[in-house]
């Protein structure tokens, strides 16, 4: 199986709302909330795609990036039905919290993502859909009080290949 590195975004505003997509998952449609990003260009920093992926999937261009905060390895599929093991490092960011854009997104975006939200703590407890990372309910009040793990915590249930 190809491994496809990514970034993924906990991106966040003024009231620590976090900004979350809503789409349905390429292999079984079944609709589930995850964080903006995507995969790494080749070549390509995690905070320069980080910054690259938040401007096409939100428009947001003036963002503060934090530290990387988690690694999760999963498998997942891209919109061609690959099958890939998706590497995945969590950044911290910061932005003021406006109306995201959709100007940016490719096609198959468009086909898959419903809807961008941002999302108090405590409004995403009682969220009736599957939320992904599947931790991100543990995990995120460490960060909102400002307690970064270093280095970055792996969340993922797969051990990491290195």
């Amino acid at each position: 199986m190809r491994e496809r590195k990514t970034v993924r975004i906990l991106l966040l505003d003024p009231m620590d709302r976090l900004l979350l997509m809503r789409g349905r998952m390429v292999a079984d449609g079944i609709p589930a909330w995850f964080t903006v990003g995507g995969g790494l260009e080749p070549g390509e920093s995690i905070n320069a795609g980080a910054l690259r992926e938040i401007a096409e999937e939100t428009g947001f261009s003036d963002v503060v990036l934090g530290p990387q905060v988690w690694l999760r390895d999963a498998t997942g599929h891209l919109p061609s039905g690959e099958r890939v093991l998706l590497r995945e490092t969590y950044l911290f960011a910061r932005c003021a919290g406006l109306e995201p854009s959709r100007e940016g997104w490719e096609p198959h975006e468009n086909d898959l993502v419903d809807d961008l939200c941002w999302w108090s703590l405590a409004d995403l407890k009682s969220c009736p859909d599957p939320v992904y990372p599947e931790r991100l309910l543990d995990l995120l009040p460490e960060l909102l009080a400002g307690c970064f793990p270093d280095p970055p915590l792996v969340i993922s249930p797969l051990e990491r290949l290195s």
